[in-house]
């Protein structure tokens, strides 16, 4: 599948750099708030792994932790969080980039996040958590606004990481709502927590908040504040602001309601301009905002001055970087000013939404843009986007996002959008699920689009000729003729030419017609070079690798193997289906040169990446099995090369026309029938003991675990019992230790 190269637009820096950078810097700390010293200092000195803030807004939780920071001796990882994060590999990716930043740690770690359909619980976490057990030096790790993430699979991956937090280091996070990790943590003495009373002011704090604001607040009313707003210091900087510019007492205006507070809100708005008040109320549809954002969304200049200006005198805007960039406005305060703007300007939102969505799209960062589509469902462009960058988000691993898109749009909006059904069904068959990739092939399999796709292929009918090749649910002829219309209508500068070749050359496979298939692979991999699509060249070089063995010729083979491995290895395509193929052939060569130690390295990543790679795409799912089985078989493993055949007779049922492919495997079986004995070796685990394994790392239930893979209890229950038996463990930290050990789990 083609991958989409981004260019750097806005100043000569990539737009999502920027973005990233904001939430990996710790804010400056703010004039106007008490010192949190006091409690900067037990959290320091609990001794505690894990230090919990947990208290609805405006407790200044977020101030807390950045006169943390700016304290704290040992380096800091700070992470920012907002809802575009709720993706287990974007949270990885921003973890591992803040490790690194604060730490020094080998920037390798932030590469490991990322890639092909990449296992974040059982692959990415893991190696992010082996990366902070082994720091050399004890660090914070500082997540704001974890409320944020409300993905079960954000908060498995967490969980995980969490786990490599050492003694002497701390892990510090604040939220609005009960953080998921906190009740077993607490349980085992590794928390200390600090909640709304915790964080409440009393009067020596509200007149610490009126001395910032240059107003003397006497004793009594002090007291009086401290008791009216029940310690909330958002409410008490409220006051001070509204006394301040209205010169009213202090107590007449500070209302008993901390989570509500309105009225508050609007005496603060009272005093300003019209001009002033327009540019909060529109600017509050934006989650994070730079001057040249507000110009592009306000439609006029002058965003720097205003800016500017309210920093100097609103406590609610707040800065992300230390360059007064990049702002956002205080969670209470935004949440008030969109309800002031759908109040008042009801009919503005969608079209502030719109110029949002163009600046971000003119300045390289589509993802945030299709976010302010969504919100106002501009369903034709959106699907356009979608289209687009559906590939480029799931190649850095963030299925996740790309699932929420389409769930955003609906099932029936993206079915009415062939070309992004299309690309529905190929995120669904590389990602292992077959069910969902039939689904989606049943519902564009007659369908009509004469428009050019926004995906880049040549036409519709290309786009879905070639899912339909690689699915082969009509067998060979038909996956033939599939791919040669895409070979076809596909021209020598598309960058899906190369799919087209590599599943003509698959097609010639199954029909016996090797010779034709090597030169096919040989002038897809070429190709691949140039467009930069690695999964082509991958499954291109693994192919002719394999050819090259079955003719004898193993330096050719070694070489076209060793392509293959490095692609993978450069751009983390270890969880991809198409890598079982590459993995499955260099076992076979290490066991011809009598390295069985390094025949059994390459099993182990191609049975564990075999949950991949089932009967939405056969031919690689029976080929890379046959090649497995035939080398366990050659290392006296007969009970697992069975094993193997019996998930071949599987996919089989599904999909049995396959061409000389049932000829290859029914010549096996009676290789293996023939032989008798089992032999040594203990059956492997099974696709979907993989796919649960990696939630043994976690703390979750059995029903929970069930949940997570839509499976029964009784079904989770029974795997874990064959997992602990075939690993020969009796408890999940067995079983984990077991799996890291041997390659099943981790990098």
């Amino acid at each position: 599948m083609p991958e989409t190269t981004r260019v750097a637009a806005l100043n000569q820096v990539n737009l999502d750099q920027l973005l990233l950078e904001t939430k990996l810097a710790s804010p400056p700390p703010r004039g106007g708030f008490v010192s949190r010293s006091a409690l900067i200092a037990k959290g320091r000195g609990s001794g505690r792994r894990i230090v919990a803030i947990s208290a609805p807004s405006g407790y200044g939780k977020s101030i807390l932790l950045s006169q943390w920071a700016a304290a704290e001796d040992r380096p800091v990882a700070w992470v920012s969080l907002d809802r575009f994060d709720d993706d287990p590999a974007t949270l990885l990716l921003l973890l591992s980039s803040a490790f690194v930043r604060a730490t020094g740690a080998d920037s390798s770690l932030i590469d490991d996040m990322g890639g092909h359909g990449i296992s974040a619980l059982g692959r990415a976490a893991p190696r992010l958590a082996t990366a902070l057990h082994a720091s050399p030096e004890p660090f914070v790790f500082m997540l704001d606004d974890l409320h944020a993430l409300s993905s079960p699979g954000c908060h498995d991956v967490l969980e995980v990481v969490i786990s490599g937090v050492q003694s002497g280091s701390q892990f510090v996070a604040a939220s609005r709502i009960a953080q998921p990790h906190v009740p077993r943590l607490r349980a085992a003495g590794e928390t200390i927590e600090f909640g709304a009373n915790d964080l409440a002011l009393d009067a020596d704090g509200a007149r610490s908040i009126f001395a910032e604001a240059d107003l003397d607040l006497a004793s009594d009313d002090a007291e009086t504040l401290a008791r009216t707003t029940e310690g909330w210091p958002v409410g008490m900087s409220l006051a001070a602001v509204i006394t301040r510019e209205s010169n009213v007492p202090a107590v007449t205006v500070a209302g008993n309601d901390r989570y509500v507070a309105d009225y508050l809100y609007r005496e603060s708005l009272a005093p300003l301009s019209e001009e002033t008040r327009s540019f909060l109320r529109r600017t509050a549809v934006l989650e994070q905002f730079c001057a040249g954002l507000c110009d592009a969304v306000l439609d006029s200049s002058g965003s720097q001055a205003m800016l500017r200006e309210l920093e100097a005198s609103n406590v609610f805007l707040i800065p992300l970087d230390r360059h007064r960039g990049w702002y956002r406005y205080h969670s209470l305060f935004g949440e008030f000013l969109q309800s002031e703007l759908r109040q008042n300007e009801p009919g503005a939102i969608a079209e502030l939404h719109l110029r949002a969505a163009d600046w971000y799209e003119a300045n390289e960062s589509p993802g945030m843009a299709i976010e302010h589509l969504l919100d106002i469902r501009d369903r034709d462009r959106c699907l356009r986007l979608v289209t687009e960058n559906a590939l480029p988000a799931y190649q850095a691993g963030q299925l996740e996002t790309v699932q929420r898109w389409i769930t955003a749009l609906g099932s029936d909006t993206v079915a009415d959008y062939p070309p992004l059904a299309v690309l529905a069904g190929w995120l669904a068959v590389m990602s292992g699920q077959s069910a969902a990739a039939e689904q989606w092939m049943h519902r564009i399999d007659k369908a009509v689009f004469d428009l050019p796709p926004a995906d880049g292929t040549a036409s519709f009918d290309s786009a879905r000729a070639m899912l339909r090749s690689i699915m082969c649910a009509g067998g060979p002829k038909q996956a033939m003729a599939d791919a040669a219309l895409s070979l076809a209508q596909e021209p020598p500068w598309s960058v899906w030419r190369d799919q087209a070749l590599c599943l003509t050359g698959e097609a010639h496979l199954l029909t016996g017609d090797v010779e034709r298939a090597d030169a096919l692979f040989g002038q897809a991999s070429e190709l691949s070079a140039t467009t930069g699509n690695h999964d082509v060249l991958v499954l291109s070089e693994a192919e002719r690798a394999v050819i090259a063995m079955d003719r004898g010729r193993w330096v050719e083979a070694a070489r076209l193997s060793n392509e293959a491995l490095a692609a993978i290895q450069e751009h983390r395509l270890m969880d991809y289906a198409i890598s079982v193929i590459a993995f499955a052939g260099a076992a076979r060569l290490a066991l011809q040169r009598g390295d069985l130690a390094g025949a059994t390295n390459e099993i182990t990543k191609a049975m564990r990446a075999r949950q991949f790679c089932g009967y939405a795409t056969p031919a690689l799912a029976v080929r890379a099995r046959l090649s497995l089985a035939k080398t366990h078989f050659g290392m006296s493993d007969h009970a697992t090369a069975r094993h193997l055949l019996r998930e071949i007779g599987d996919i089989l049922m599904q999909r049995p026309a396959l061409g000389r492919l049932v000829d290859d495997v029914t010549e096996f079986q009676a290789i293996i029938d023939s032989g008798g004995t089992l032999g040594t070796g203990a059956a492997p685990l099974t696709p979907a003991e993989l796919r649960l394994l990696p939630y043994l790392q976690t703390h979750l239930s059995v029903p929970e675990i069930g949940s997570r893979l839509y499976v029964s209890r009784n079904t989770v229950s029974t795997e874990v019992g064959s997992i602990y038996r075939k690993l020969g463990v009796s408890s999940r930290t067995g079983a984990v230790d077991r799996a890291l050990a041997i390659g099943l789990l981790g990098a």
